[in-house]
C-alpha cells in the first residue's frame, strides 16, 4: 500500500512538472498549442515547420452574423484539429491565376493559418500577416503562392487571413447602419483583417512569435488592406510594420462615401427583391452571388463609414494620423496592358493621340507631354506605362511619397519589379495569358486574353517574394527565377525582422526619403538603385484623383 501511494505521488509530481515546464515555455515546441479558445493540433511539415490550418478567428458570420462586425470565436473543449484548410469566402470565379486548396466554399470563411518555425513558445519571433488580393472579390488563404513554410524557414511566424468578398464582405445599407452600434455598415472585410490582427496579439505567442513585432503584407486587394490597417484608428496600433505589392486606398479601390455605398446596397437589395434586413439575410449564400453577375451590380468595396475608416485615406495620411511604422511598398512594371489605353488600335502614335484625347479630353496635351512615345516603336511602352499608373501605380506611389512626409520618420522602402515570367511549361499547350497574369487555356473565346507580357504583370512577384516559386507548375522557372526569388525573399524577411530590408550579400536598397529624385530598388536579374524620372507624372495624376474626390 505504501509502495502505491509512493507511485502514485511521484507520478502526480512529475505530471505537476512536466505541466510547470510546459507552461513556462521551456520544453520543445510541438503540434499541441493552447491558444486563448482552446487546444490546436496541428502538423510538422519535412522541413521541421509547425503548421496549423483553417483556425477560426471569429464566429460564422452566417444567419443574423451576416453582414455584421466579426463577433468573438467561441471556445472549444478538447483538441481542435488544425491540419487542412477551412473554406474560402464566398466568390465567382474570375482570375485564372487562383488555385485553392480550401475545404470548400462558403460563408463559414473566417479561418486563418500559422506556419511557425519555433523551437519553444519563449522564442519571441517577427510574424508576418498576409492579405491575399483578388478585388475584393476573390482569393483565399490557401493559394499555393501565399503558403507561408518558405517565410517560416526564414525563422518568421507567418500567416495567412480570410476575410469576407464581394456584398459580403463590402455592401453597406442604411438599415445596416442604423442597427451598426457604431452606426457603420460596410467594410466587413476589413473588419476581420482587424479581428485576425487582434487574435494574432492574444494568440500568437503560443506559437513562438512576438505580438509586438507584427508585419502585415498583401498584393493588390492585400496591399490596399494594408493601406486601409495603416489608416485605421482600429488596427494602426496593432502593427510594427508594413508591406505593399501594387496599390493602395488613395487611388485604386478607393473608398466610396458611406451615403452612396448605401444607396449601391439598397440597389442591390432590390435587385434581389429583398424587402427588409430579415429577408436579406434568410437569401442563400448562392443566391446572393449569382446576383453579383448581373448585368449593371455594381462592385462592392470599401467604405468611408465613420468607424473603421473616420475619413478618406489621403486625408489620414495627410494628417499623419496613420501608422507610424516601416514600410516597404512598390508595383510592377507591366500592372496593366497597353490595350487598355488603345484597345484593339494599332500601336501608332496617331492611336495613341487618340486615345489619349478620348480618355483625357482638355487635359490630354499634357499627358502627351508627359507620356510621350518619339516613335511608333515607342507608343507600346509609353502605353503600357500609362495603363499601369492609371490601375494601380499612381496609388502606390501616393502612398509612399505620403508616408515618407508624414509617417514620423520611418523609413520607406520603394521597389519597382521588372522581372518577366519565364515561358510556360510544354504542358500548358495553347495556353495563353490572362488578365493580372491568370492563364487564358485552349484560347478560351469567353476568356480576356492578354497580348504576350513584356515586363512583370500585375501579381507576377508574389511567388517570388514569399518564396514559392516550385508552388506554380505554369511556369518553367529557370535559375536567374531563383536567383531573383532568393534576392526578394531575402529583402522581404529582413524587413519582417528589422524593419530594413538591407542584409549581407544584398545590393544595398536606401531609404527613399523625402528628397527629390527619390530612390528605389529595381528588382530583376540585376537588382540595382535607381532614381525616380517621372514625378511629374504622379502629380499631374495626383491632381487628376483629388478632382474626383
Amino acid at each position: 500500500m505504501r509502495m502505491k501511494t509512493f507511485l502514485i505521488a511521484s507520478l502526480l509530481t512529475v505530471q505537476a512538472g512536466l505541466i510547470a515546464v510546459a507552461q513556462s515555455g521551456k520544453a520543445g515546441f510541438s503540434s499541441q498549442v493552447r491558444t486563448a479558445n482552446g487546444v490546436l493540433e496541428g502538423v510538422k511539415e519535412g522541413s521541421g515547420v509547425y503548421a496549423f490550418k483553417g483556425i477560426p478567428f471569429a464566429q460564422p458570420p452566417v444567419g443574423d452574423l451576416r453582414w455584421k462586425e466579426p463577433q468573438p470565436v467561441q471556445n472549444w473543449q478538447g483538441v481542435r484539429k488544425a491540419d487542412k484548410f477551412g473554406p474560402r469566402a464566398m466568390q465567382r470565379s474570375l482570375f485564372g491565376d487562383m488555385n485553392f486548396r480550401s475545404n470548400g466554399m462558403g460563408e463559414d470563411c473566417l479561418y486563418l493559418n500559422v506556419w511557425t518555425p519555433a523551437k519553444s513558445t519563449n522564442d519571441r519571433l517577427p510574424v508576418l500577416v498576409y492579405f491575399y488580393g483578388g478585388g475584393f472579390v476573390a482569393g483565399d488563404g490557401s493559394e499555393p503562392r501565399y503558403d507561408g513554410e518558405s517565410m517560416a524557414r526564414k525563422g518568421i511566424v507567418a500567416l495567412t487571413v480570410n476575410y469576407r468578398l464581394g456584398p459580403f464582405g463590402f455592401m453597406a445599407h442604411p438599415e445596416l447602419t442604423k442597427e451598426s452600434p457604431h452606426k457603420a455598415s460596410g467594410n466587413y472585410g476589413l473588419l476581420d483583417q482587424n479581428a485576425a490582427l487582434r487574435w494574432v496579439k492574444e494568440n500568437i505567442a503560443a506559437f513562438g512569435g512576438d505580438p509586438n513585432k507584427v508585419t502585415i503584407a498583401g498584393e493588390s486587394a492585400g496591399s490596399i488592406s494594408v493601406s486601409a490597417q495603416m489608416a485605421s484608428p482600429l488596427s494602426k496600433n496593432l502593427i510594427a510594420g508594413a508591406i505593399g505589392e501594387s496599390g493602395s486606398l488613395m487611388g485604386t479601390l478607393s473608398p466610396t462615401p458611406l451615403s452612396k455605398a448605401e444607396e449601391m446596397g439598397v440597389k442591390f437589395a432590390e435587385a434581389l427583391g429583398a424587402k427588409s434586413l430579415a429577408e436579406l439575410r434568410a437569401i442563400s449564400a448562392e443566391q446572393v452571388l449569382e446576383a453579383t453577375a448581373k448585368p449593371g451590380v455594381s462592385w462592392f468595396s470599401t467604405t468611408i463609414d465613420g468607424y473603421f475608416l473616420p475619413k478618406p485615406a489621403t486625408q489620414i495620411f495627410t494628417a499623419g494620423e496613420q501608422a507610424k511604422v516601416p514600410l516597404m511598398v512598390g508595383w510592377n512594371s507591366e500592372e496593366m496592358t497597353y490595350r487598355a489605353v488603345l484597345g484593339q488600335e494599332e500601336p501608332t502614335k496617331e492611336n495613341y493621340e487618340k486615345a489619349v484625347r478620348k480618355l483625357y479630353g482638355e487635359q490630354a496635351d499634357e499627358v502627351l507631354k508627359l507620356y510621350a512615345p518619339a516613335t511608333d516603336a515607342d507608343v507600346q511602352q509609353v502605353a503600357t506605362d500609362l495603363a499601369g499608373d492609371r490601375f494601380i501605380g499612381f496609388s502606390t506611389w501616393k502612398w509612399a511619397d505620403m508616408h515618407s512626409q508624414t509617417g514620423g520618420g520611418k523609413p520607406v522602402y520603394r521597389y519597382f519589379y521588372a522581372r518577366p515570367r519565364p515561358a510556360m511549361v510544354p504542358e500548358m499547350g495553347n495556353a495563353s495569358a490572362g488578365l493580372a497574369g491568370g492563364v487564358v487555356r485552349n484560347n478560351d473565346p469567353n476568356a480576356i486574353k492578354m497580348p504576350p507580357a513584356k515586363g512583370a504583370v500585375h501579381s507576377a512577384e508574389i511567388e517570388y517574394a514569399m518564396g514559392n516559386l516550385a508552388t506554380n507548375k505554369v511556369y518553367a522557372w529557370t535559375p536567374e527565377d531563383y536567383k531573383v526569388s532568393e534576392l526578394m525573399q531575402n529583402y522581404f524577411a529582413n524587413f519582417i525582422k528589422t524593419g530594413n530590408p538591407n542584409g549581407p550579400g544584398l545590393p544595398n536598397w536606401p531609404v527613399a526619403g523625402k528628397v527629390t529624385p527619390v530612390q528605389y530598388m529595381r528588382i530583376d536579374v540585376n537588382s540595382q538603385v535607381e532614381k525616380e524620372q517621372h514625378r511629374d507624372r504622379y502629380l499631374f495624376l495626383d491632381q487628376q484623383n483629388a478632382k474626383m474626390d
